[in-house]
């Protein structure tokens, strides 16, 4: 069976219910997520085993967390606990003119104390078909940069794929230059997945909104991205705001071995919760990629897997391929 690996911090996400406003509103909805947590989830519910590497507190907070973990079928043995909290992060949804916001509260979290000496990564990759993470594990402090580093770098030497997903956090990184933390690590990944904005705040490559309007414009950005940073394949994906709750919903993928580009179709799609689109269109990209899917093939399929994930509440996508396959029928 194919198995994945991927690493950063579990999250506690506190939201109000329906549209109503943070902290005008007497209760507040628990879930828990998390980027590469969102990752590993909906890679376990497309049939690719796969492991979530994190630190945890040994606490009841930190127990609940693994166990929901463990409930969607992701491999948690390679998660160790420590620390005195878990980090949060509170979510209020938009509505009409009113933008969706979110407030971090991640500061001296078990994940963010990491030490690199936590993990022996030549045994947690043993066997790995891929491993994944994001440049938001690089923007939480030395020790999780560093064990990021350590762990592209393992899988690196050891032949194993790695993406890499940008997923730009302006809050996170505080008016620092993510740079010169971010390029190193693109250069050992495989495959690099972001968007304009992200490409922009975080390789200082000229992107913007227009940048994937065009085929012609988007082939030449992941043609240059490729050949800037040596990366195998570059996914980017589109979020067109079409209204208050109406996304548009797209992403093209280079193939530099092949000179393969391919541009998906648009999905338009009623936004019910848009946390976690990115790290279902990652998913499903890895999974049918490593599954043998040709580009193309594997584009459309991680389109549409995300655009049915921004029709779900909360964090974690539970698609099944059967209902991803079923909204690419004509």
């Amino acid at each position: 069976m194919t198995r994945a690996v991927t690493f950063g911090e579990l999250l506690l996400r506190l939201s109000p219910p329906g549209e109503e406003r943070l902290f005008e509103s007497s209760e507040l909805v628990t879930c828990f997520g998390g980027a590469e947590a969102n990752v590993a989830v909906a890679l376990s519910h497309f049939g690719v085993r796969c492991d979530y590497v994190t630190r945890a507190p040994d606490n009841p907070v930190g127990d609940a967390g693994v166990a929901a973990l463990a409930r969607e079928g992701v491999g948690t043995e390679w998660i160790v606990r420590g620390g005195d909290r878990l980090g949060i992060y509170f979510v209020e949804p938009g509505a009409d003119l009113r933008a969706m916001r979110v407030v971090y509260d991640r500061a001296g979290s078990a994940f963010a104390r990491i030490e690199p000496r936590a993990f022996d990564w030549r045994r947690v990759l043993a066997g790995a078909d891929w491993f994944h993470s994001s440049g938001i594990t690089a923007a939480l402090g030395d020790g999780p940069a560093a064990t990021l580093a350590a762990a592209i770098a393992c899988a690196h030497a050891q032949g194993t794929p790695v993406s890499f997903d940008l997923n730009y956090r302006e809050a996170l990184w505080r008016g620092r230059d993510p740079r010169p933390l971010v390029e190193p690590l693109v250069r050992e990944a495989h495959m690099l997945i972001g968007n304009a904005a992200a490409v922009r705040a975080m390789l200082a490559i000229d992107a913007d909104d227009g940048s994937l309007a065009t085929r012609e414009r988007a082939q030449e950005l992941a043609e240059r991205l490729a050949g800037r940073f040596g990366v195998e394949r570059v996914a980017l994906t589109r979020r067109e705001i079409l209204g208050p709750r109406q996304h548009g919903w797209s992403a093209v993928l280079y193939d530099a071995p092949t000179g393969v580009f391919a541009q998906s179709r648009r999905h338009c799609v009623e936004v019910v919760d848009r946390v976690g689109g990115g790290d279902s269109f990652a998913a499903a990209l890895i999974a049918r990629l490593v599954g043998g899917d040709p580009p193309a093939e594997a584009l459309e399929f991680a389109v549409a897997a995300s655009a049915l994930k921004l029709t779900v509440a909360g964090d974690f996508s539970r698609a099944s391929v059967r209902e991803v396959e079923a909204l690419l029928r004509p």
